[in-house]
């Protein structure tokens, strides 16, 4: 049993405690409270694991959403910003992802939460669409799979810690950190399916930084728009799937032999992405999962190889903590200064409370 003393100044306010802490309370665990003449006194708490700390559920979900909202918000006017400038190498983008989220809508394939407008659209048959990709060779033999936080993919979430699997996926926009990682040994049954949401994640899920040793045989990414032809994908225009592939190229990670799966509806499948006008970092796909088939792209648009420094702008480095701890850490390695990409308008990025 492991015995942790706080020294707590006598003066404290318990009321000042931020909302958003994780709460001790003596129903998870014995206190016991020496009091002195000193204007401190220790404060002990026996705890048997980490889960004995209870997690605000709903403190949580409650500013993940404030916290998407305030980004959707964001997204919305940096795709009205960049659609009307036709000279933005990203605007025809946006036109494709607009289709699409329209037509999702106006067909009622959009499932919760809705509107799917600057989402990772969630869509009727998502389930069987996992369940698809699931009986795929490259998931049965994977022992890690890295999978996307949105909400298409939960059921991909379900079954890679459901089949024994190690589950690598990030933190919500890279606010709070990385990755987080999941293993069924870490899990009770009962508590399996709540480790494959957002709140589960922070809940169970153990951080990594980017020192940790670890191999990803399979990478599960969701889309706004794909083509089966090419492999060429869209995203909601964030950028954080790049980003995410970047630094794990960087870690060692993956190579380019690594499979890229996305899960979509049959009606995200497009075939007016030009190749041609694709970034060096964007990321294709190999295969396609939707609910009535599987589609292996036999892809020709090179991978990228790492973060293209050159490509990234400082009000977006300034907004991820992560990038900024690489950026650092490869210039004391190499001992040379990278390259900084052009400035570029960003709405602020609310931070995460942990």
């Amino acid at each position: 049993m492991e015995l942790h003393v706080l020294r707590i100044s006598s003066a404290f306010p318990f009321t000042s405690i931020p909302k958003h802490s994780r709460i001790l309370s003596k129903s998870h665990f014995p206190i016991s409270l020496n009091f002195s003449d000193s204007p401190q006194f220790s404060f002990k708490v026996d705890c048997q694991k980490r889960n004995d700390v209870v997690f605000d559920d709903a403190a949580y979900e409650a500013e993940r959403h404030r916290l998407d909202a305030e980004a959707r918000k964001a997204m919305a006017e940096t795709s009205e910003r960049e659609t009307q400038d036709k000279e933005d190498p990203k605007a025809w983008k946006w036109v494709i992802r607009k289709r699409i989220w329209d037509l999702m809508e106006a067909q009622n394939i959009a499932q919760f939460p809705r509107p799917v407008h600057h989402r990772i659209p969630n869509f009727v048959g998502a389930s069987i669409a996992a369940n698809k990709l699931s009986e795929m060779e490259e998931f049965k033999g994977a022992k890690c799979v890295k999978v996307n936080p949105d909400t298409p993919q939960k059921q991909v979430r379900f079954l890679t810690l459901d089949g024994g699997k190690k589950l690598l996926t990030p933190q919500p926009r890279l606010r709070t950190g990385f990755f987080s990682v999941l293993e069924s040994s870490m899990l009770s049954p009962g508590t399996i399916k709540e480790a494959c949401t957002s709140a589960g994640v922070a809940k169970y899920g153990r951080p990594i930084g980017l020192e940790e040793k670890i191999k990803v045989d399979l990478i599960v990414i969701g889309s706004v728009a794909v083509d089966p032809k090419t492999g060429a994908r869209l995203g909601k225009g964030e950028g954080f799937a790049e980003l995410e592939y970047g630094m794990l190229r960087y870690m060692g990670a993956i190579d380019d032999s690594t499979p890229v799966v996305t899960s979509v509806h049959d009606e995200q499948l497009v075939d007016d992405i030009p190749v041609d006008k694709l970034l060096i970092h964007d990321v294709p796909v190999d295969i396609i999962c939707t609910p009535t088939q599987v589609i292996f792209t036999n892809t020709s648009i090179p991978k990228p190889q790492g973060i293209y420094w050159e490509k990234l702008s400082p009000e977006k480095l300034s907004q991820i903590r992560i990038l900024r701890q690489l950026k650092s850490k490869i210039k004391q390695e190499t001992g040379r200064k990278l390259p900084t990409g052009p400035s570029e308008k960003l709405p602020p990025t609310a931070q995460r409370r942990r």
